[in-house]
Parts: C-alpha cells; sequence; structure tokens
C-alpha cells in the first residue's frame, strides 16, 4: 500500500488543485494518510502570492530533510516559480510540479515509481483543458470548479502570469456537465473559480462570457447555492451584476479586489482601472433590488505610495463599507516589474499602515454585523464547536453564523449527521467584528 501526505498552502485555487491530485493519487492506488510520518510519498502544493507562504514550503522541507526513504514532491506555484532551483535548496526533493502539469500527473509518478531521482512537470505551453480525469471532492456538500487558468492581466506586483501562465478557458458545457454531475451527486453549493474568474470566454464560443455562464449554472437543478472568485475590476461588466440580481441562487456577495483606493498607486500597480471605474461598479452592486454584500483585497505600502495615498484607501473603506477585507503587506515577488519601482517603503512603515486600516475595517464590520441582530439569515450547516456547543453556518453573503437548536421534547440535541448540509433560518442575537451568533428559528 503507498501512503501520501498533502499539505496546501493559499487560496481556493490550491485547495480544489489539491482535491485534484488527490484524486489522480488515489485512482493509482495510494492512500492518503495526515501526518508526513505515516507517508511514503509527501507533497507541499504551494502559493508564492505573498513572501511568507513561500518560506513556509521551505520551512517544511527543511523540517522533514533527514527523513530517508520517501519521496518529496513540491506542487503549484512556488514549483513553478523556483523550477529545479528547487533541488539546489532542498536536495531531497523529487518531484517539482506546476498546475499547468497536474494532467501529466500519473505519468510523473510513474517516472518517480521507476526510479526517477528528479522529476519536473513545469511547462506553460498549453492550451489544453488544466482539469485532471478524477477529482476528490473534501467537502460533501460544497464543490469548486476551475472554469477558467492563467491570467492577462500583468499586475506590477504579481507572479500570478509566471506561476500559472496565460489565461485559458473551459467549454461552458464542460462546466455545466460538471456542475450537473455534481448536483446529482448531492452537492447544493457551487463556487467557480479563477484567478480572473469575470474573464472567462468559451474557447468554443469567445461570444458567451462569463455572466450567461454564471447564470446557467445557477439553473442547474438541484444547486441551491452558487459563488464565484475572484473578479478583476477591468472585467466586471454590468451584465453581471444583472445575473445576480435576478437569479436568487446566485449568493448576494461579491468578492471584487481594489487593491488601492488612490489612482495614481493603481496605475503604478497596473491595474487597468481608476478609483472612479471601480467605484463605477460600486454603485452597479449598491443599486441592486438584492442587497450584495461586498468584500475586496488591500495591499498598504506598494512602492510609492504616500501618506495622502493611503489616506485615500481609508477613505475608500468609509464610501464603500466592506463586508470583509484580506489586507496584506506589499511583498515583493521574483520577476514582477515593481521590483525595480522607486519609492519602496519601509517595513516598519508598511506594518503602521496595514495596523490602521485593519482597525478601520474592524470597526466597519462590528457596526455593519451588529445591524445584522434581529433578522433571520439562512445558513448552510457547515461544523459544530463542540467547546461552546454551537452550529457553524454561513449566510448567503458569506457571513459565519454560529448557532445553538432548541432542545427537543425529550431533552436531546440533533446529531451531526442530521445537521451538516442542511439549509436552516437562524435568528441573529449577537454580532462580533468577525461573526454572528444566533438560534435556530425551527424546531429541528
Amino acid at each position: 500500500m503507498k501512503r501520501f501526505y498533502i499539505e496546501t498552502f493559499g487560496c481556493q485555487m490550491n485547495v480544489h488543485d489539491s482535491e485534484k491530485v488527490i484524486g489522480t493519487l488515489e485512482q493509482r492506488g495510494y492512500v492518503q494518510v495526515q501526518s508526513p510520518e505515516e507517508a511514503d510519498l509527501i507533497l507541499y502544493n504551494t502559493c508564492s502570492i505573498r513572501d511568507k507562504a513561500e518560506q513556509k514550503v521551505f520551512q517544511r522541507l527543511n523540517e522533514n530533510r533527514r527523513a530517508r526513504g520517501k519521496i518529496f514532491g513540491v506542487l503549484g506555484c512556488v514549483a513553478q516559480q523556483e523550477g529545479e532551483r528547487i533541488f539546489e535548496k532542498a536536495p531531497h526533493v523529487n518531484l517539482v510540479v506546476g498546475s499547468a502539469s497536474y494532467p501529466r500527473l500519473a505519468e510523473l509518478l510513474v517516472q518517480i515509481e521507476q526510479g526517477g531521482r528528479r522529476v519536473t512537470g513545469l511547462s506553460l505551453d498549453t492550451d489544453s483543458t488544466f482539469e485532471t480525469p478524477v477529482t476528490r471532492r473534501d467537502n460533501p456538500y460544497r464543490a469548486y470548479i476551475t472554469i477558467i487558468e492563467g491570467c492577462d492581466k500583468d499586475c506590477a506586483y504579481c507572479v500570478v502570469p509566471f506561476t500559472r501562465g496565460r489565461e485559458r478557458s473551459r467549454r461552458s458545457e464542460s462546466v455545466l456537465e460538471e456542475a450537473r454531475t455534481l448536483a446529482g451527486m448531492g452537492y447544493t453549493e457551487i463556487q467557480l473559480l479563477g484567478q480572473n474568474v469575470n474573464s472567462y470566454r468559451d474557447p468554443s464560443d469567445p461570444a458567451r462570457t462569463f455572466a450567461p455562464l454564471l447564470e446557467a449554472v445557477a439553473q442547474v437543478p438541484g444547486i441551491r447555492r452558487v459563488r464565484f472568485t475572484t473578479s478583476h475590476p477591468r472585467d466586471f461588466g454590468r451584465d453581471i451584476v444583472e445575473v445576480i440580481d435576478r437569479n436568487e441562487t446566485i449568493c448576494n456577495m461579491v468578492h471584487l479586489p481594489v487593491q488601492s483606493g488612490s489612482t495614481r498607486v493603481l496605475e503604478r500597480m497596473q491595474r487597468q482601472y481608476t478609483r472612479d471605474q471601480y467605484m463605477q461598479r460600486i454603485e452597479w452592486l449598491k443599486n441592486t433590488r438584492r442587497k450584495i454584500s461586498l468584500s475586496t483585497d488591500i495591499i498598504v505600502g506598494f512602492p510609492g505610495e504616500t501618506e495622502e495615498d493611503f489616506e485615500q484607501t481609508l477613505r475608500l473603506l468609509d464610501e464603500v463599507e466592506y463586508d470583509q477585507v484580506f489586507s496584506f503587506k506589499y511583498s515583493p515577488r521574483p520577476n514582477t516589474p515593481a521590483l525595480l519601482l522607486d519609492g519602496q517603503v519601509p517595513e516598519e512603515e508598511k506594518s503602521r499602515r496595514l495596523m490602521i486600516l485593519q482597525e478601520k475595517q474592524r470597526s466597519i464590520q462590528l457596526r455593519r454585523n451588529t445591524a445584522q441582530i434581529g433578522s433571520v439569515q439562512e445558513v448552510l450547516v457547515e461544523g459544530y464547536n463542540s467547546s461552546t456547543g454551537q452550529w457553524i453556518g454561513r449566510t448567503t453573503e458569506n457571513r459565519v453564523l454560529n448557532f445553538v437548536t432548541r432542545p427537543r421534547a425529550d431533552g436531546s440535541q440533533p446529531s451531526r449527521e442530521e445537521m451538516f448540509g442542511r439549509y436552516l433560518p437562524v435568528r441573529v442575537t449577537r454580532a462580533g467584528p468577525n461573526s454572528l451568533a444566533g438560534e435556530c428559528a425551527i424546531a429541528v
């Protein structure tokens, strides 16, 4: 019996990539284990968007460098970025594979099994689909579908064009076929994924863009929720807003990364839109029939960012009032144009700005979450916290809602098997900056 361990770093796309890898390995007779010590094959599926994530990978490799008789593999963005240099940094690594080569993973594993000492899969020169024949789904009611891979935007700070390649989309019918299959298997929530998901173009019909595909997935029988991430503001058209507004199945939340509230900084970032153009899209979203929750990404301390630029970002938070912000200090990445920019911001100043921004956003989130008290929200039950006795659910607006149920007549509580994957109405009774708390509004 061949045993493997995999650790995943990064976003939902990395998580879904690991599901593809796991499915491929299990088809070849491997069995997944929960610790490196138990495994014959140890894999790290990596992210290189931030320097910290990359450092963690090499830290893991260093921790296990003395292990004997094991095969080590580095997958994903760091693998694509570093390539064969990984063998120099960590000589005990045997396999280096970028995400574009996952469809060839079975072939590469054969080379390892036949005694290959160092095997790589690093080509980005492909127009073929990036899906693998088998995907192992780790969540029994929510499933990811990658509809587009790679990026053509060339933002000055970003390594994705170097690690994921140029944009290439799946055929719409392929996506819909997978959605129908997942619905037939009992999955009720679908999340469409892409580095720039709304840049989607059907390769068999370029006129078929993201909005009609989104609407078609929302109409698949059995699907109750559809989400998508991540969107690029340049390609975020009014047609997407209209599709969300008229389809209750599509979750009323949008993640629209802004990165900076300053047009001057956005230009240096090569983001291809201005603050005013971004705010136009926010207005479209705020003027809908359905109330749409908003989240974003922000980078502080980008080269050349002045105090006034930073103040413009803070003012943007007040204007938009996001429900969630993922904020980061600018992190220099290999091969990116930002490395050559003047005006590098000192690390301590980046930290100061990040703290100020996060404190402001915390107060905004607390205020907006407090406004939910008294409302009844539908949640998809995802887990149970035994220390607090609360079930864990997520609203259609992507808010975490921890809740209790009323005891049954005999004093018993529902089991996890009865609760997980159910959609229940929950009345909100308390709020914090990062989550809500409440009580189930019906007897279960």
